[in-house]
């Protein structure tokens, strides 16, 4: 048995939960983990002296816990609740194949280095400013965004941490979040294919 751990990761807005949803219909033994389900209690996240929440940052997910769920599932793939029913559209030559998928998506995935020796492949959505906000616009969060949020807090994060990835980090594909979900399906998931039948020459 083979495990796959994909990173989705990228800016707020960009797409990433729908091309992992869109993803797992279509790739066999796929599970997927959401770093949104991390964030701690809006108690614990602290407010700079704007009175910002401060979201966008490590210290506002449990990462420890986010790390803990994908080793788990590593150890275990095959008992972590994973749908194994036949996918949509799959390769001939993919299905069957005792090879677990897991898809990380999430905003701050390659920013801490205990992620980062987990990643088979990592892949980053990227938007440009306007159409970044625009979609933010329509989005309803909980706690809602403040007067002045994104630009005060959610943007200048995303280009410092963005900015992080492009000194420190190699091997992350980016990807143009303006692109239709199609062209950004066809794309990641020809290239996961690749990978798959990488792993299963490997074991022969």
């Amino acid at each position: 048995m083979k495990a796959l751990v994909i990173g989705l990761g990228g800016v707020t807005n960009g797409g990433k939960t729908t091309l992992a949803k869109k993803l797992k219909k279509r790739l066999p033994n796929c599970d997927i983990i959401s770093q949104d389900d991390f964030f701690k209690p809006e108690s614990e996240v602290e407010t700079d002296e704007r009175g910002f929440k401060l979201y966008d940052v490590l210290d506002a997910l449990y990462m420890d816990e986010m790390v803990k769920r994908i080793r788990n599932w590593m150890k275990s793939p095959a008992s972590s609740g994973v749908v194994t029913e036949e996918p949509q559209n799959t390769c001939d030559n993919v299905k069957n194949t005792e090879v677990y998928i897991l898809i990380v998506e999430g905003f701050l995935l390659y920013n801490y280095e205990p992620l980062n020796e987990l990643w088979n492949r990592r892949y980053f959505l990227t938007l440009p400013y306007e159409e970044c906000k625009r979609r933010r616009s329509t989005r309803v969060y909980q706690p809602a965004d403040t007067p002045g949020y994104f630009d005060g807090h959610v943007w200048p994060m995303y280009l410092k941490y963005k900015s992080e990835l492009e000194e420190n980090a190699s091997n992350i594909v980016y990807l143009d979040g303006t692109k239709s979900q199609e062209e950004l399906l066809s794309c990641v998931y020809s290239d996961i294919i690749q990978e798959l039948k990488k792993l299963r020459e490997g074991s022969k």
